[in-house]
């Protein structure tokens, strides 16, 4: 296998860069700057000299020995000073050692995987945990960074498997001493992994809205005050606000961190009856956006909803409060009762995000859920008597090696190119 290298930091300018070393010939990458490889999981202030090059930098070295670093290669990572200068001095210097060459986008990460040190589950979680932008966000994909959705699998893993076992022993050994009848074993075994499986998956939607962003949509007739609100929300000028009806024609995001929750707030058209060709089609959008989004709150203003309704759990309250003899409301001109809106924002996205389960990603959700409805055939025929052992035991088998898919220990090359491409070229 090649020895790959790359930057591991963000390229640019910065206070100290990392360059990665992996692979089988790691350890030569320091006799071409002079010196031999420090002991392994030690740094060393080392001078990086090149035979023709010269003077390089001066860095600090860090090794790992084979089966103990990220990759579970042998690995060099250089600590050098962070001019662009400096890192690609490096860089060069390392693409003339043989067997050398430059790190694909993930490469790192999928020698983790390949070698055991990672699991696919943890790979898409360390991609969660790269991209984290919230509190919420980073604690989620810690979550499955360490492995708690690879766990829960082994637990289900191994009570299917002795379920197999049971069906197996009645099959193979129906004239010797073991139990004829196994159902009530093995359908206890078979409920209590599809109960714990149901709650993963009806956890998906929330953990995927943590991992992407919650969609607020602040939605009304025109000059309601939506738009001076999403300004006010965003502090700064996100969208056009003016007297004239209609201002806002397409949907206007402003992306926050909400008291550590991700949460997108969407400006709309306002809803009104319109024979504008456009702003029809930009209140057509309005309804078609607000209406998937998890939450949404209704300014009142002159004039309906035009037969857009909110729903239970959505948020109404008056709109332009400055310009109400009460004082009533919300007002984005001056901020009056836009913190009791946040607040009850949070209230309702945290009371959601309370539910959110281990499953984040589209792809494992559905690995799920066909390992479920193996589970659920398997259940109906263990129901059926032992006559039917046989095809329970096929189903069982087939939710087992779902489970490996999860996790990827078999059967996922056609996802793989596709996770890894996410990733930067050093990681």
């Amino acid at each position: 296998m090649d020895t790959i290298f790359a930057l591991a930091t963000v390229p640019g300018k910065s206070g100290v860069a990392v360059i990665r070393v992996s692979g089988p010939d790691a350890f030569l990458s320091c006799k071409l700057f002079g010196f031999n490889a420090p002991e392994p999981r030690k740094t060393a202030l080392r001078r990086l000299t090149h035979e023709t090059k010269g003077f390089l930098d001066e860095a600090l070295v860090l090794t790992f020995e084979d089966g103990a670093s990220f990759t579970g290669e042998p690995v060099v990572e250089f600590h050098v000073h962070g001019s662009i200068a400096i890192i690609n001095s490096v860089l060069d210097a390392l693409k003339s050692i043989p067997n050398y060459r430059s790190a694909e986008p993930g490469e790192f990460t999928r020698r983790a995987l390949n070698n055991g040190r990672l699991d696919l589950t943890q790979v898409e979680a360390l991609s969660d945990l790269i991209d984290a932008e919230t509190e919420m966000q980073r604690k989620q994909a810690l979550k499955g960074f360490t492995g708690r959705l690879r766990e829960k699998s082994e637990t289900w893993r191994a009570d299917l498997i002795h379920a197999l076992s049971l069906l197996e022993a009645t099959i193979d050994f129906a004239d010797e001493e073991v139990p004829v009848d196994v159902s009530p074993e093995v359908e206890r075994l078979l409920n209590d992994v599809i109960e714990t499986m149901n709650k993963e998956i009806d956890g998906f939607g929330v953990a995927e809205r943590v991992r992407t962003g919650f969609e607020v949509a602040i939605v009304g007739p025109p000059n309601a005050g939506k738009s001076t609100l999403l300004n006010a929300l965003a502090g700064r000028d996100a969208a056009i606000t003016s007297e004239i009806a209609g201002t806002t024609r397409d949907v206007i995001e402003v992306r926050m961190d909400l008291d550590s929750l991700p949460v997108t707030f969407l400006d709309t058209a306002g809803l009104r009856e319109t024979n504008d060709v456009v702003e029809s089609i930009g209140i057509q959008r309005a309804v078609d956006r607000a209406k998937v989004a998890d939450l949404r709150v209704f300014l009142k203003g002159e004039g309906g909803f035009a037969d857009f309704e909110p729903f239970d759990h959505d948020i109404v309250v008056e709109g332009k409060s400055d310009l109400r003899s009460d004082g009533q409301g919300v007002s984005g001109v001056t901020g009056d009762g836009i913190q009791n809106l946040i607040d009850a924002v949070k209230t309702f996205l945290f009371t959601r995000a309370i539910s959110a389960g281990l499953v984040s990603h589209e792809r494992q959700k559905l690995v799920l859920e066909q390992g479920r409805s193996s589970l659920n055939q398997a259940l109906s025929f263990a129901q059926s008597g032992p006559e039917h052992y046989d095809l329970a035991s096929e189903e069982l088998r087939s939710a087992i090696f779902t489970l490996e898919r999860l996790v990827g220990r078999v059967d996922v090359e056609d996802v793989l190119d596709k996770v890894f491409s996410s990733f930067c070229i050093g990681k």
